[in-house]
């Protein structure tokens, strides 16, 4: 197993609660969630060259004194007379009062950002301010350098924040130790002269990454491992998903990350589990069948995982032949905790990743399970039943693989309920991912064919960390509270990730446990140690660095939004599995209720009638609406219960970025795209349509919108479409009746508005690691519905309108 230096220590050991959220009660209200507390080639994230000198990391920490706060920040909205907030492109993170040059030192938010960007002195301030205080983290999104710098006290890596005393001691920005400078570290690898450590690169980027040298490995670097467990029932032969599969991976296998030692192997399973004999020298695959799965074993432990290189052709062999070899089958029955138990034998000495892809509930053997949807429950206005796991199976194996450096992606593609709350452990605890594709059918649901095909195709090729750990770090007097992602916590700020990759993010709740008072600047650092997909032993760190403030009005000027939501959105999550849904929503309502309440009585000089917010959080009323509406929290709507945990699931795992557009969807009209304010990216010109506001009010008949919902994209089609939009130039169709149910695509038409339309959709595409499918509907269409449910804004039979939850709001605040 490998670990950081520091852990070289046995790790304390955790159970399940370590990942269970830690809940308060703040207030008389009834539930509430505070008491307390594009990969790169790394080059750090915005840090120009010639950066601070000495002067500026001086002891004194003189030159962090904070700029005044921003007066936007604090200005004045009264919610319930200006309702039209949204603002024409998508919230950027907050920019922290630093000066200026530790702004640009700072890194980015895309990768590290934080709910308040300026940190109460005391515990009781976060208390009065009634916001959560917490990190969201988008960690492995390459620069390498010989000799890593660390404080012998603490850990902490040496980072752009940290003081240099002289030129031979620096002053750790963590705990505050001085610590020598290594004579090997006064050389600059990039100016090439000596005597001036304050300009390494580890010095000028808040993101940087080493390669690691022999120390932190207990044993030779993994090679790249990939298991296929691939469910091949009559349920699954029916979807036609094993077809895409298999010619996917045959497409892809050259680019499968790796080097000359990677390895990769295939069971397949129905009521029997089948292993397939890949070694070089055989004329053909071999299949093995094992029916004994009460007791499974391998057959042949040392020729189911074979070097890829030189098994390539029978691997090749296999992937065209498996689609035939169960076309015929009748088997209907699913054995799938057999077959992760067997996959788990194979991987166990190596480590690597587990893709399981499976279609139908797993009805025999350990792990199965039983229906616990009632149909006649989807629109429960009252509190949803099984949303917690119905057995520990799936977790107890998930933390199995977890400590043999397994980890487990799970993909399922069915129409018929699965029991992802259950089934979703696999992949929870041994920091895989969960894909779901409802209703994939290779005939009758096109688009989300198309789907599968290109997020299969970037799960294949995108960059891969092995036995992975990482470690969050903060300034002496702020602790940890609470991880939410997809991990097992080893010790109190240690999580193993058996397999990292760039589309995964975490969320971190904080705590202050001793007053700041003397502090002006606190920092976080997270620090990833992983094995390349080549076999290189490296460690990524971020270091965040934030000011420290003694008035709320500060507190509420730093605030972020859209961080703040997206924490609050993992915290419900867990509330949700752990105490009830209905307990969940009454906290995040609250949630708005306490900061502003805070905010009026605390912050406000003036008071006035009306729904008064600070500028920064204008739009935290409208998330927290949207959160409620959203498909994980909503009731009294017709939600299939694998829909609202795969909903939960991506909520806790989707860096903020995706989960805010999944929270609350872009609307834009695209009837009358132009080329005024495009961007233009690699000579290709990209309109820039003004976002919407998620209401009907915005709406014609004779226009055209593109709803944007992280994997969905609606193209809805107005009825009484005008001049102003040429249907026939952007759908290929003479008239609004002949717009076909079914179209997922938009045809490659040689017209100014097919090539705008197309360049648009093409680039909200790019933005994303996953692949948001396309449905062009009609207003008769079945998916119009779905279209209708994301207008956050509007009244429904069994949801507030957003102007009547503000009025709720101001209500319960002026009590």
């Amino acid at each position: 197993m490998l670990v950081p230096q520091d852990t070289v220590h046995p790790p304390q050991t955790a159970s399940g609660e370590d990942i269970t959220n830690l809940w308060q009660n703040c207030s008389n209200n009834s539930a509430s969630f505070f008491h307390h507390p594009l990969e790169c080639l790394l080059v750090g994230l915005g840090a120009p060259p010639g950066g601070p000198g000495p002067a500026q990391l001086s002891p004194s920490l003189a030159a962090m004194s904070l700029q005044s706060s921003t007066p936007e920040a604090l200005r004045v909205v009264n919610l319930l007379q200006e309702r039209n907030l949204l603002p024409p492109a998508p919230v950027p993170a907050p920019t922290p009062c630093l000066t200026q040059d530790l702004q640009k030192l700072n890194c980015s938010p895309e990768v590290f950002r934080s709910t308040l960007t300026s940190i109460p002195q005391t515990q009781s301030l976060l208390n009065k301010a009634k916001m959560p205080l917490g990190l969201l983290l988008h960690p492995f999104k390459d620069l390498s350098v010989t000799t890593i710098v660390r404080c012998r006290f603490c850990r902490t890596y040496i980072n752009p924040f940290v003081s240099f005393l002289d030129q031979r001691r620096w002053k750790c920005n963590l705990c505050y130790r001085v610590n020598d400078v290594p004579e090997e570290f006064m050389y600059n690898p990039v100016s090439r002269s000596y005597g001036e450590p304050h300009k390494r690169p580890e010095v000028q980027n808040a993101t940087i990454e080493f390669i690691a040298p022999s120390e932190y490995m207990l044993r030779p670097p993994q090679p790249a491992v990939y298991l296929f467990v691939l469910d091949v029932s009559h349920n699954a032969v029916e979807t036609g998903y094993l077809n895409v599969f298999c010619q996917s991976l045959l497409d892809n296998i050259s680019s499968l990350p790796g080097d000359s030692r990677t390895k990769v192997g295939f069971i397949t399973f129905d009521s029997t589990i089948h292993f397939y004999n890949l070694q070089e020298g055989l004329s053909q695959p071999q299949m093995l069948i094992v029916s004994d799965i009460e007791d499974i074993f391998l057959p042949t432990p040392d020729s189911l995982l074979v070097n890829l290189n030189e098994s390539k052709e029978l691997v090749q062999d296999l992937l065209k032949s498996l689609p035939n070899l169960f076309e015929k089958t009748m088997e209907t029955q699913s054995a799938l905790g057999s077959a992760l138990q067997a996959a788990f034998k194979l991987l166990s000495p190596t480590g690597g990743r587990m893709s399981v892809f499976q279609t139908q509930l797993p009805n025999l053997g350990v792990g199965a399970l039983q229906s616990r949807e009632d149909p006649n429950q989807r629109a429960s206005a009252k509190d949803i039943q099984h949303l917690a796991p119905a057995t520990d199976f799936y977790k107890k194996l998930a933390l199995d693989c977890s400590s043999q450096q397994v980890a487990v992606d799970l993909f399922l593609l069915s129409a018929q309920y699965c029991d992802l709350a259950s089934l979703g452990c696999i992949s929870r605890y041994s920091a895989g991912s969960v894909y779901y594709y409802p209703s994939y059918h290779h005939q009758h649901n096109p688009a989300q064919v198309e789907r599968f095909q290109k997020d299969l195709k970037r799960y294949l090729t995108r960059k891969i960390g092995f036995e992975a750990v990482m470690r969050i770090r903060c300034t002496k007097g702020l602790s940890i509270h609470t991880f939410h992602g997809n991990f097992f916590v080893r010790s109190t700020d240690l999580l193993s990730l058996p397999n990292v990759n760039p589309d995964a993010g975490f969320a971190v709740q904080m705590s202050i446990e001793e007053n700041l008072d003397d502090m002006q600047v606190v920092s976080f650092q997270a620090a990833l140690l992983y094995t390349s997909s080549k076999g290189e032993r490296r460690i990524r760190v971020h270091t965040l660095c934030l000011p420290v403030v003694n008035s709320l009005s500060d507190i509420f000027a730093g605030a972020d939004v859209q961080a703040i939501t997206g924490l609050l959105a993992c915290m419900a999550v867990d509330r949700s599995v752990t105490a009830s849904l209905s307990d969940a929503r009454d906290a995040m309502t609250n949630a708005a209720i306490d900061s502003l309440m805070s905010y009026r009585q605390s912050v406000l000089t003036i008071q006035q009638p009306g729904l008064l917010v600070p500028a920064c959080l204008r739009l935290f009323p409208l998330y927290i609406l949207a959160l409620l509406k959203q498909k994980a929290f909503r009731t009294g709507t017709s939600t299939r219960l694998d829909d609202r945990v795969f909903a939960m699931l991506q909520l806790k795992y989707q860096p903020l970025a995706y989960a805010m557009l999944m929270i609350h969807p872009a609307l834009y009209r695209v009837d009358d795209l132009t080329d005024e304010g495009a961007l233009n990216i690699n000579e290709r010109t990209i309109p820039q349509p003004r976002l919407l506001q998620l209401s009907v009010e915005k709406l014609s008949r004779e226009g055209a919108f593109l709803m944007d919902a992280g994997i969905l994209t609606i193209f809805n089609v107005g009825q009484n479409y005008s001049l102003a939009f040429p249907i026939l130039n952007v759908l290929g169709v003479p008239n609004y009746a002949a717009v076909p149910d079914n179209l997922y695509l938009l045809p490659e038409l040689d017209t100014a508005e097919s090539q705008r339309t197309r360049a648009f959709i093409g680039w909200l595409r790019d933005q994303r690691p996953f692949f948001p499918s396309l449905h062009i509907i009609r207003d008769e269409s079945q998916l119009k519905a779905s279209f209708m449910q994301n207008m956050i804004e509007d009244r429904t039979e069994s949801a507030l309108s957003y102007y009547e939850f503000l009025l709720h709001l101001q209500q319960q605040i002026s009590k």
